[in-house]
């Protein structure tokens, strides 16, 4: 357990700066009154995503493996961060949607219908909790794989 420290480090406050994100897209209103702009604005968290996964990488590197990463190092620290990040999601999920934003299912599904993309039992169906906590999950992980790939690229270096 002591070898995936700062996998599990990166995982949680990851998890933490999702979940502080969510506060501030409440915020902005754009779990209520400006729902129609969510599915756009909620995109620009994967700056801070690849921002957060970056910080990581270089405090693995220059921590746990001398400064110096391959990319195998490198993507295989942002497998173990997307790991527990895909954990953590369905908390995450509950979290959000129990505290920080209750009403986001009953105002995305509202939004839906009123704007014709879909009826009503098809929008329930789709914004819920158990289909968020699903999506999350599969989402991190693939977002993560995707994302460890690329930036394992650009935060491995070798000692010279």
């Amino acid at each position: 357990m002591e070898k995936y420290k700062t996998e599990i480090k990166w995982g949680v406050l990851f998890t933490v700066v999702l979940m502080l994100w969510m506060v501030f897209e409440w915020a902005m209103g754009w779990h209520g009154e400006k729902i129609d702009r969510h599915a756009t604005m909620t995109n620009i968290f994967a700056i801070i995503a690849v921002l957060v996964y970056v910080i990581a990488f270089l405090d693995k590197r220059k921590r746990d493996f001398g400064g110096s990463m391959t990319w195998a190092q490198g993507f295989m620290t942002g497998f173990g961060i997307t790991v527990v990040v895909a954990i953590l999601s369905p908390l995450a999920q509950w979290i959000i949607h129990t505290f920080i934003s209750p009403e986001f299912f009953e105002n995305m599904i509202d939004h839906a219908v009123e704007t014709g993309e879909t009826s009503r039992s098809e929008a329930r169906g789709f914004f819920n909790l158990k289909s968020y906590m699903i999506m999350g999950s599969l989402g991190a992980l693939v977002m993560g794989i995707v994302t460890s790939a690329v930036v394992a690229i650009f935060t491995r270096k070798s000692v010279d």
